[in-house]
């Protein structure tokens, strides 16, 4: 893999020796700097001013002020004959150059620090200068690792949802639920925080959400003390595009694709000096046709009785996501940026169910059909504002955020049903039902955080943060009765409010000795949440304090390889959808509902990671271990032929797996990144009376392979293995899906043709088994099949993101970049 952004230099400039001054060599000697060193040094920072990230080899040179001649220059280092008054020359192939004047050595004055430089590129000779070399895939941190997704083709034209399901330790089942290294307890953020581009129902936002805004995806699995304490098993944090780049410019995409899919969205960047415009806009229209089938035993005392269930279901309809701000530059060290982004979708969704139900020796007995039509609309807006001060400290930083979220979410179904009997074809009178859920979520989002360096590779971090969040859903589900009227079903009608309000605060402590990097941080969280069903008067409070530290070390034992070990404290706060007990109404035999009296889960976890680089490839193994306490998970009941699906505390569970993640550029037509996670999962766990103790080891691997045929074509091949998993009440089975893509540049490299597979063999099946003491059930659920999409990219004053070098995953450091 190459690296592109994340990039470190040292620069030393001006090694100044006075041949006229003989005491200034005794003065060496006893000062430190050794033979043939000079007091006199020039340090700073250079950055590229598109994206704020340090430049590779930058030439330097000091130029006399009395006549501009050059008095040194280099790419390491630099020398002059005298001292004086200097200017400072700094340039970069394919940038402007610049000049800093006033900079004087002397006795007095022995070392000068320019600060941060940036450098504009120089777009008319970027017109014509042509870099080979992808962009980097995968970068690591101290404390996350870093997946560049721009040349996945199979996310062209998708959906977010496909591209988390493309990254490695990613994986998102067919309902959209999102799982990190086989746990779904993740948080996932857009740009550092909650969103409302995910929306109330994560699973649907990520579903709407267009991939193509989408700039990268940071994977953190065990988060440091700056990040939110939510999440036992990480943060998931997408970033959307925005450009920096001086002018005007932007990216334009249209889509189309079987099953219905088409859509077409813009990014637009517009900068100038002190102002930088940037807006984005998606449109899609989507039917995603689905279902599955379920074989259930019931067997309760004495009695033995079975049902077939088979679903069809084609979701989807039209989804717009817009996105708008500025970056206001007020002078070189202080930036204000407001943002604001909007999203509306509205879906007629249509689900078909069969029920054939057999007495004990498989006689069929009754076919029943279900049929629902759902309209659902959802308004999601977001407004926000950054504030951020640099000081004349290098490293030295500011910022504050201001942020407001207005979610809505009306889903309205009309269902009828109808039962016949197979022995006497007599049909019992039809059945009319209805059900109305009307949710709303609403959120203030205030934070400042403050970094101060300390010497020369410390820094000192602090925080505080306070997040209000509202939400409120309101559930009403009615049957017609034998006049026409419409009677309200009070078991599964009620008025549910949510109410959080969390406090946080941390600081983190950062050093380097030599080869050692090293971070140590708290945070305190004071959480505060309150349930209330209205029509029940049923009131549950949480009200909790808690400490999460955390630890990061990295050594590095030499440019290509390094160590990191790491280990945090995380919570998993029981989300909205897990509490409310009110939920879909589509299936009335099996209803998934919530448990407002769930209490948190918390996790301690620990990792050993190791990361080589080769010239042209990386390897990136870890260990890691997880301890997690109140573990919560679904557990199904059955009354009276009804099962019921609801989350609960079941007890503690252990974690310990190794992931492996592999790159390699083998030459300048193929490459392979590869990933695989072996794990050892062991519940001690109990619910109902019953004891659901279990262990499970399991794995899941994906391989893709990117050929360049040519100079204008890739094809992308991706391969995807979920082994077997046993869980608590039953097991999950295994599944394989192979997705293709294929691209051409066209119009002189300004526009990207892409054509794209989803699961070309059809197999992305969720099948599973359920046992209890009383129930079984076996079966598989689909949510979308098959899929092919073709979608063109256009570039305006932009050309396709290349890199400098090399071709492979790297580390980044810090306090680096400098010169």
């Amino acid at each position: 893999m190459m690296k592109s952004f994340l990039v470190t230099v040292l620069m030393i400039l001006g090694t100044v020796m006075v041949s006229q001054q003989p005491d200034w060599k005794k003065r060496q000697g006893a000062g430190g700097y050794g033979d043939g060193q000079s007091p006199f040094k020039v340090t700073g920072q250079v950055l590229d001013a598109q994206n704020g990230e340090p430049l590779e080899y930058v030439t330097t040179a000091l130029l006399s002020q009395k006549d501009s001649t050059v008095v040194g220059g280099a790419v390491t280092d630099v020398s002059a004959t005298r001292r004086g008054r200097f200017i400072l020359q700094i340039q970069y192939i394919s940038y402007k150059s610049r000049f800093i004047g006033g900079i004087r050595l002397n006795r007095e004055q022995m070392a000068k620090d320019v600060g941060t430089i940036s450098l504009e590129p120089d777009t008319e000779i970027l017109d014509e200068v042509v870099v080979e070399g992808e962009k980097s895939t995968m970068t690591m941190t101290l404390d996350k690792r870093v997946f560049n997704v721009g040349k996945d083709l199979t996310n062209a034209g998708r959906t977010a949802a496909d591209l988390l399901d493309n990254i490695p330790s990613v994986s998102v089942d067919v309902e959209g639920n999102v799982s990190l290294r086989g746990s779904q307890n993740v948080r996932i953020l857009v740009d550092g925080k909650p969103s409302g581009l995910i929306g109330i129902s994560t699973a649907d936002g990520l579903r709407q959400l267009q991939s193509n805004m989408i700039e990268r995806v940071e994977v953190v699995t065990n988060p440091s003390a700056r990040y939110d304490a939510e999440g036992s098993a990480g943060i998931i944090n997408i970033i959307l595009k925005k450009e920096k780049r001086e002018g005007f410019n932007g990216t334009f995409n249209a889509t189309v694709g079987h099953p219905e899919n088409y859509g077409g969205s813009f990014n637009l960047n517009y900068r100038k000096k002190w102002m930088n415009l940037f807006a984005s806009y998606g449109v899609n229209y989507r039917k995603n046709p689905g279902g599955g089938k379920t074989f259930q035993t019931f067997f309760p005392g004495d009695t033995l009785y079975f049902t077939d269930r088979d679903r069809k279901h084609v979701r989807g309809g039209w989804s717009n996501n817009l996105r708008f701000g500025s970056d206001f530059f007020l002078n070189s060290k202080n930036t204000i940026t407001v943002a604001a982004l909007y999203r509306v979708s509205d879906e007629d969704n249509r689900s078909d169910l069969l029920y054939q139900d057999f007495d004990k020796n498989m006689n069929l007995l009754y076919i029943t059909d279900r049929y629902d039509n759902e309209q659902e609309i959802d308004k999601n807006s977001e407004y926000s504002i950054n504030y951020t001060k640099t000081f004349s400290k290098k490293g030295q930083k500011l910022s504050a955020d201001i942020q407001y979220r207005d979610n809505n979410e009306i889903e309205q179904s009309d269902i009828n049903e109808v039962t016949r009997s197979v022995e006497d074809g007599a049909q019992k009178p039809e059945l009319f039902q209805r059900s109305l859920n009307d949710e709303f979520d609403r959120g203030w989002l205030i934070q400042a955080d403050y970094e101060h360096p300390l010497g020369k590779n410390g820094k000192l971090e602090l925080g505080v943060r306070n997040s209000i969040r509202r939400i409120g859903n309101d559930y009403l589900v009615e049957e017609q009765n034998e006049n026409g009227d419409w009677e309200n079903l009070e078991d599964f009608s009620n008025d549910f409010n949510y109410d959080e309000n969390i406090y946080a605060s941390y600081v983190m402590f950062g050093n380097k000795m030599n080869k050692l990097s090293y971070q140590l941080g708290v945070r305190m969280e004071i959480t505060d949440i309150r349930t209330e069903l209205e029509q029940t008067n049923e009131v549950n409070n949480k009200n909790y304090t808690d400490l999460f530290p955390s630890v990061h070390l990295t050594y590095g034992l030499k440019k290509e390889k390094s160590f990191q070990a790491s280990y945090s404290r995380r919570v998993r706060r029981p989300r909205f959808r897990s509490l409310n007990p009110f939920s879909s109404f589509t299936d009335a035999r099996n209803i998934r509902a919530g448990n407002p009296d769930l209490d948190p889960t918390y996790t301690d976890s620990y990792e050993f990671g190791v990361l080589q680089n080769w010239k042209k490839a990386s390897l990136y193994y870890a260990v890691y271990y997880r301890y997690s306490t109140d573990v919560v998970s679904r557990i199904t009941t059955v009354e009276d032929g009804i099962t019921y699906t609801r989350p609960e505390n079941i007890g503690s569970k252990d974690d310990i797996g190794l992931e492996i993640t592999y790159s390699n550029e083998f030459n300048s037509w193929l490459r392979i990144n590869g990933t695989a996670n072996f794990y050892h999962s062991a519940y001690d766990a109990f619910a109902n009376g019953e004891d659901l103790s279990t262990e499970t080891t399991t794995f899941f691997t994906r391989v893709m392979s990117q050929i360049k045929i040519k100079k204008e074509w890739d094809f992308q091949t991706t391969l995807n293995y979920r082994a077997p998993q046993e869980v608590p009440q039953g097991r999950r089975q295994s599944y394989f899906v192979v997705d293709m893509g294929l691209s051409k540049d066209i119009v002189k490299g300004k526009g990207t043709l892409t054509l794209s597979i989803r699961d070309l063999f059809n197999t992305r099946k969720w099948r599973y088994e359920t046992i209890t003491s009383t129930y079984t059930s076996v079966g598989d659920f689909q949510w979308r099949s098959r899929s092919a999409v073709l979608s063109i990219n256009y570039r305006l004053n932009q050309k396709k993101r290349r890199q400098r070098s090399g071709g492979r995953g790297n580390y980044e450091g810090g306090g680096e970049g400098e010169f």
